[in-house]
């Protein structure tokens, strides 16, 4: 198969495209605004409560009659380009596939994948769904959502900043503590630029962080290194001590990685590069993995990966002030300076599991998974915002398809598409092979959008006999309409159909080797529109698909494990403080009131499903509609585990929904040779 790198494959049809988008444009833009400007977002109803007097009603209603007069003046124009611009859809590739070879600033950075040879232990790869709800404004505020170009710019900056981050977890291994939560992480090292705003360096004459602040020093009780009492090896206070000499917490201040590394000569805690070295102020007379030792308690598992750099800012002419970002959350700021927060799990090596402990780690992230390698969005069917959303995810994902789908009548029945598909996936491996198919069933407002499935062949390495290591990816969005669980099955049904048929396609040996690939992953992403736990969806929930393909958060049909959290939030409390920035909706999703309070919850015939406030027990933990589901059975003898499961709120006050992402480790079952 052929990649497409541009929606057609001839220049005089490109510029006819341009000129027909360009008569257009201005009538859309303008019916846009004045259906914007007669809905109005939670936000903006609480402004204007807040303040009467303010000039929102004028504006409304000087703008709307002048919208009006313009958008009438338009429509001629805007009838000619559309009687050019239909016909050219017939000639029009189904993605546009745009790859950027990564420069040498981007390669530190670890934006694109090595292909190097593949082990007999294998690779673990992250693989993460997000539905962004990048409809043309005036859509989006039905969903209580507004600004759709900041907020493209602002999910792509997030993403980015959370999945370039430094991967560090810390396993606690307690017979009484289970909970799961993410301590802060701000300043454990000088050695992680990363901590920095994607907008400009960190200034190491900041003020000291507070001691809530600090990974070290949680909590009194928690504190590794200051545990209280006369056996702790490091002063707790005072120009003694070897962490914090001056007091403080300055990152500039403190002398555990002076240059980056933990390694260095300057390191006076591995100062001779190992951890029970005599020079060590933690590990002088105990080993490292004494219960004795404050750093490295038998419990305690701490792993940080390689620094890496910043990706330099490209958008600067699409810069927006503070106070831009600021509206996109409610006055909250910006999520573009991140104070990393280490990732905490619960460890199931090396012990017993309880009783109903499925042995998958999994948590309540405020971040994107670090090193994430393909990530798969829905809804981003917007011209303008997808441009703005790809030009931020191509600092860090190097292989983007976009633009998915079709529009007029083409390879979609008869019913005319102004929308695509909406689906977009980015990738940190290069892309072999693409394929895009349009749900031929859709109904009502959906039928509308070219919903369909796209199928991705990527490679993720090479093996001792040069053979290729290969991955496939299917990523789709269903029918959305409540009640229409016949379509949603019909759909999967065709999903499995052209599944099938793209992996028998694209399986024949590569012609310069004339070898089989191997097939590392089999996976399946999107918003599927439809719960575990709905009495509704019962028909969706037995479908074959779930017998093809695993789902790490399902026990079985109707029931979903303890940890699932629903990924559909309630959107008239988008705007809510409680939720209005990724650290607070995390603090929530992770209270079971705060998740009766802020998502959707299966529909239940005694309750109103949309109800705040409501006591009624309520089944499950939400609406879990958005799927990361794998196959077990895609090579012989190769051996799969999840290593984690994450619900991310880095997005939080950008859409909807909460992000998922799953990390699968993938081995031969060999031992290395």
């Amino acid at each position: 198969m052929v990649l497409h790198t541009s929606p057609y494959s001839s220049a005089f049809l490109r510029c006819l495209t341009s000129l027909s988008w360009g008569f257009i444009f201005p009538c859309y833009w303008l019916l846009d605004r004045l259906l914007a400007s007669c809905v109005a977002t939670s936000l903006e109803k609480r402004r204007r409560s807040q303040d009467p007097c303010s000039f929102v009603t004028l504006y409304v209603l000087v703008s709307t009659p002048l919208y009006l007069l313009l958008l009438l003046a338009s429509l001629p124009f805007a009838l000619l380009g559309f009687l050019l611009w239909a016909p050219l859809q017939a000639a029009r590739h189904p993605y546009l596939y745009t790859h950027r070879s990564p420069n040498k600033h981007q390669a530190e950075q670890g934006g694109a994948a090595s292909l190097a040879d593949w082990r007999p232990q294998g690779r673990s790869f992250c693989f993460g769904s997000a539905n962004v709800c990048l409809l043309p404004d005036s859509l989006a505020r039905f969903n209580n959502l507004s600004e759709t170009q900041r907020r493209a710019r602002e999910v792509g900056k997030r993403i980015r900043n959370g999945a370039s981050r430094p991967q560090i977890k810390i396993y606690i291994d307690s017979p009484t503590n289970t909970s799961i939560s993410a301590v802060s992480f701000s300043s454990l090292v000088t050695g992680f630029p990363r901590t920095s705003s994607l907008d400009q360096r960190p200034d190491n004459t900041a003020e000291a962080e507070p001691l809530t602040g600090c990974p070290v020093h949680n909590s009194s009780a928690d504190c590794p290194i200051h545990t209280a009492g006369a056996d702790c090896p490091i002063p707790t206070t005072g120009d003694d001590c070897p962490i914090h000499p001056t007091g403080n917490q300055s990152s500039s201040d403190c002398p555990v990685h002076v240059a980056g590394g933990e390694n260095t000569p300057e390191c006076p805690l591995h100062a001779a590069g190992a951890h029970n070295s005599s020079d060590c102020p933690v590990h002088t007379t105990v080993a490292q993995n004494s219960p004795d030792c404050p750093m490295h308690a038998s419990g305690v598992q701490i792993s940080i990966s390689a620094p890496e750099p910043d990706p330099p800012e490209a958008e600067t002419g699409n810069h927006q002030g503070e106070g831009d970002a600021e509206s996109l959350t409610g006055g909250v700021p910006s999520n573009n300076i991140l104070s990393h927060r280490t990732s905490m799990f619960k460890k199931h090596s090396g012990r017993k599991r309880r009783q109903g402990d499925d042995g998958i780690d999994h948590e309540i992230s405020a971040f994107f998974p670090a090193n994430l390698d393909f990530l798969c969005l829905q809804e981003v069917f917007d011209h303008r915002a997808t441009s703005r959303l790809r030009r931020q995810l191509q600092h860090y994902f190097p292989y983007i398809l976009s633009d998915v789908g079709r529009y007029a009548w083409k390879g979609c029945c008869s019913r005319f598409k102004f929308l695509n598909s909406g689906v977009m996936l980015v990738s940190r491996y290069p892309i072999l092979d693409a394929h895009y198919e349009c749900y031929p069933n859709g109904r009502g407002e959906d039928a509308l959008a070219a919903k369909g499935a796209l199928f991705v062949k990527v490679q993720v390495g090479t093996s001792h006999q040069e053979q290729r290591v290969v991955g496939y990816l299917t990523c789709t969005h269903l029918h959305a309409i409540e009640g229409d669980a016949a379509v949603r099955c019909e759909q999967l049904d065709l999903l499995l159909e052209w599944g099938t048929d793209f992996r028998k396609a694209t399986s024949r040996p590569s012609e310069e080797k004339g070898l089989e690939d191997q097939v590392a992953f089999d996976v399946v992403l999107g918003d599927l529109n439809f719960d575990n736990c709905s009495s509704e969806d019962k028909l969706e929930q037995q479908h074959s698909l779930f017998t093809q393909y695993k789902d790490p958060c399902r026990l079985g049909p109707g029931e979903d494990k303890p940890w699932a959290l629903g990924t559909l939030l309630d959107t008239s409390g988008l705007y809510d403080e409680e939720v209005s920035s990724p650290e607070s909706l995390q603090k929530v999703m992770e209270n079971e009131e705060g998740r009766k309070e802020y998502l959707v919850f299966p529909t239940n015939k005694n309750h109103c499903p949309n109800q705040k406030g409501r006591k009624i027990p309520l089944k499950g933990n939400g609406r879990r509609i958005d799927y990361i589901l794998y196959s077990e059975a895609v090579q012989q003898d190769w051996k799969m585990d999840i290593e984690e499961f994450s619900f991310i709120t880095q997005l939080a006050g950008l859409t909807d929904h909460l992000s998922v992402a799953m990390r699968l480790a993938v081995s031969t079952g060999e031992e290395e040779p």
